[in-house]
């Protein structure tokens, strides 16, 4: 069900086309074990099957008509409605201009991205963020979380209007890759959350990180 359609239509995008360096392995096609059925050592597996990539994809379709994969040329994703960076090097930028280029010719009138390796998103919170683009001033061209304390906003769970296009376009012709500051500033609406609200924003960059997430997963199933 789409919660948008009095500002226009939302499609939804996973980004996915980023080269995991840090992981040292494809990060999207990595799922969460419980402990209990996998070694301490090795706590994740890979494959394509239950992967966060695909958890992502399906989290964005429960709420969105259509989602797309963002993804470099060489590497696409299979089974998947994939969108191409155009141009290579500047991370996730490339891919919402991509996402937003598909969303203009199919009809929708903004894009809703989710990183792929966010492995405690959920459904609730990606509802406020669409019910926090209804409310927002019809100048704005991008909705996204934002940390209250310290001020950090969520470029990789927001929403992002097709009207922004221009901004990406020139973002790319300048090879800029901080996502956050594609649009101006002044055309940016923000949903605000507390510290002890961070939970669905955590990332899985590195060996580490998959741990934590791991460990995290493991206290909520069982409780230690």
């Amino acid at each position: 069900m789409n919660l948008n359609e009095g500002r226009g239509p939302v499609a939804g995008v996973v980004l996915a086309g980023g080269l995991s360096s840090r992981m040292g392995k494809d990060k999207a096609l990595l799922r969460l074990l419980p402990l209990t059925t996998a070694a301490a050592a090795e706590p994740l597996e890979e494959s394509a099957d239950g992967s966060m990539l695909a958890r992502a994809h399906s989290l964005l379709l429960s709420l969105l008509p259509v989602c797309f994969v963002s993804c470099r040329v060489d590497a696409p994703r299979q089974g998947y409605e994939c969108v191409f960076d155009a141009v290579q090097g500047v991370g996730p930028t490339a891919g919402l201009h991509a996402a937003l280029c598909r969303a203009e010719e199919l009809g929708y009138a903004a894009v809703l991205a989710l990183s792929c390796d966010l492995p405690f998103m959920d459904t609730s919170t990606l509802r406020r963020l669409l019910a926090a683009r209804s409310q927002a001033p019809v100048t704005s061209l991008v909705t996204a979380y934002r940390e209250r304390l310290t001020g950090r906003v969520q470029a990789l769970t927001a929403i992002y209007e097709v009207a922004a296009l221009p901004y990406f376009s020139d973002a790319l012709a300048q090879g800029q890759r901080r996502l956050a500051s594609v649009v101006p500033r002044e055309f940016q609406s923000f949903l605000d959350y507390e510290p002890e609200e961070s939970g669905p924003f955590f990332n899985c960059n590195t060996p580490e990180d998959l741990a934590s997430a791991q460990a995290m997963l493991e206290h909520k199933i069982h409780g230690f």
